[in-house]
């Protein structure tokens, strides 16, 4: 259950290994979390991430191997991870998905079908366990990492915008979905973030880090905001860019 300071004591990461996960967990582990059970599909980067966790704080961690591009391992994979806190699970975060490389992707079926599976498909099915899960036990809350991208879906990388889009409508509604039942779900929409899936590329204005995002989110838990924007300024900044014409919103965004 949650401390008295209505901070996780038990939290369950699907896609462990993702730098803005870790980041996030590192800081809620320094803030009292005790128990964390990281998903993902390399033990190598699971095993760092849980010694991270310790290192900052958890008394108990543990992992659990998923491959996200099969969409029938989604509902045994939570429920493994939820076996494993064994006992109340107060935060499910969300962190799985997969860049890609637009250009390729976009003339190669199976890529594209795999951006989908990784970033919508997998993570849908996940996510509705983890509702039917929290809500079972009448409380808990769900981060959800979204994008910016979600927001107005660029040409230059649809796939992974359009992903990211449905991933963001889908929990909007669930969201509201869970009013009255004890459980909360939360957006995350950070800018491009200095991670290794988006290593090579350039900065962009409101480029942040990990530790920016992480710091964001932890703050977002302590509020009822339905999304974390990371900077907070994109809330502002997005309010404007999403009802640009279309021929200035691909000048402005696509040059």
């Amino acid at each position: 259950m949650e401390n008295a300071f209505a901070q996780p004591q038990n939290v369950v990461v699907l896609g462990g290994s993702s730098d803005i996960a870790r980041a996030i967990v590192k800081k809620l582990c320094a803030a009292r979390t005790h128990t964390v059970i990281l998903a993902g599909r390399s033990q190598a980067l699971l095993d760092d991430a849980a010694r991270e966790a310790l290192d900052h704080g958890a008394s108990r961690t543990d992992t659990v191997i998923f491959d996200a591009e099969d969409t029938t391992s989604a509902s045994e994979t939570v429920r493994r991870c939820f076996d494993k806190v064994g006992d109340h699970v107060d935060l499910v975060i969300m962190a799985v998905g997969r860049l890609g490389s637009q250009s390729q992707d976009q003339n190669d079926v199976v890529a594209a079908t795999r951006m989908m599976n990784v970033n919508f498909t997998w993570p849908v099915a996940a996510l509705t366990e983890v509702r039917t899960r929290l809500v079972a036990q009448g409380s808990g809350r769900i981060v959800v990492l979204s994008s910016v991208g979600a927001v107005r879906v660029r040409g230059s990388a649809y796939l992974y915008g359009g992903a990211k889009a449905g991933l963001d409508r889908l929990c909007e509604g669930m969201a509201d979905s869970l009013l009255g039942t004890g459980v909360r779900l939360q957006l995350v929409r950070p800018g491009v973030v200095r991670t290794k899936m988006t290593e090579g590329l350039k900065d962009v204005p409101f480029t942040t880090g990990v530790n920016e995002v992480a710091d964001n989110v932890v703050r977002g838990l302590t509020h009822a905001d339905r999304v974390i924007w990371s900077p907070p300024l994109l809330r502002y900044v997005f309010a404007l860019l999403r009802h640009l014409p279309a021929p200035l919103w691909r000048k402005v965004m696509d040059r």
